[in-house]
């Protein structure tokens, strides 16, 4: 949207480059707290609400640093099985690091930033309403926050495929499919609490989807595609275009705000205009060069 963009050329260089770095540092620290210190987190760190309303508000920013793969604790737990869950969170800090740093690096820095921060404000949000309205304790980790990015990336790369238990190739678009599953059984089974909170921690993929409907610009494809083109063009004859319509042979000299875009489904790498993007026959065979 419009709206969006100028936000990112206001803000835009208040973004967190490298965001993924920091939190995977953050969540390195919880490990270690979890299993140095099991009870520093739930009693001081966590996401509770009414410790936020009585001072303590830098939990709304400490609770994410709860390992993705869960509790780390010491106790009541046999060296084999320490040492497993250290795996596993090692294995989950590796995904998550590489699917935040490829959405970074297919959306920005700034849009990155905005949805992550939108997820946390979101947990938030959903545990105060919970405390306050329902009158109950959510200890909300990052479980959802993690899940958001997944569901993001999916959107973003929906056949990329991942080795589910080093062996079975599924696509991304699969696994958000039964990961929806999961939440919209939690949803139904859950109470209103539960529900208020599942709703508010996934509302930062929902909301930021919707803020930015023209995030097909940002597919893999659409990116290679505006890359090739700006190879192909970065030598220009004076006075001539780079975007040219297909269909009224408009260019960007014939007015300021007139947006060119590829069409996907026609060969040749055919490009229109805003008033024929959406209008225009698709070419299916690429045209000939006339005959010398």
């Amino acid at each position: 949207m419009k709206f969006f963009e100028k936000l990112e050329r206001k803000f835009g260089k208040y973004a967190i480059r490298n965001l993924m770095y920091y939190i995977m540092i953050l969540y390195a620290a919880g490990i270690v707290i979890q299993m140095i210190l099991p009870g520093l987190y739930w009693n001081y760190l966590s996401l509770n609400a009414r410790a936020i309303l009585h001072g303590q508000i830098w939990r709304i920013v400490t609770f994410i640093i709860y390992p993705p793969m869960g509790s780390m604790s010491p106790i009541g737990s046999s060296a084999g099985s320490m040492l497993s869950d250290l795996l596993f969170n090692g294995i989950a800090l590796s995904l998550y690091y590489s699917l935040g740093t490829n959405l970074e690096r297919t959306w920005g820095s700034f849009r990155f930033n905005v949805y992550f921060f939108m997820g946390i404000l979101g947990h938030v949000l959903a545990s105060l309403i919970g405390y306050l309205v329902f009158h109950q304790f959510l200890f909300l980790t990052t479980t959802y926050l993690n899940l958001s990015l997944f569901f993001a990336f999916a959107a973003m790369y929906p056949d990329l495929q991942f080795l589910l238990f080093m062996v079975i190739p599924v696509k991304a678009k699969v696994l958000a499919f039964f990961d929806g599953l999961f939440f919209l059984y939690g949803f139904i089974v859950g109470g209103a609490a539960e529900r208020c909170a599942i709703a508010l921690s996934l509302a930062n993929f929902l909301i930021f989807f919707l803020m930015t409907r023209n995030l097909s610009r940002y597919s893999p494809r659409e990116v290679k595609r505006r890359r090739d083109f700006r190879t192909q063009t970065k030598i220009l004859s004076p006075g001539g275009v780079r975007h040219r319509c297909a269909v009224c042979g408009r260019t960007e000299k014939d007015g300021e705000n007139l947006e060119f875009r590829y069409c996907s489904k026609c060969a040749g790498g055919l490009e229109y205009c805003q008033d024929h993007l959406y209008t225009h026959q698709h070419v299916t065979e690429q045209p000939q060069a006339p005959a010398q």
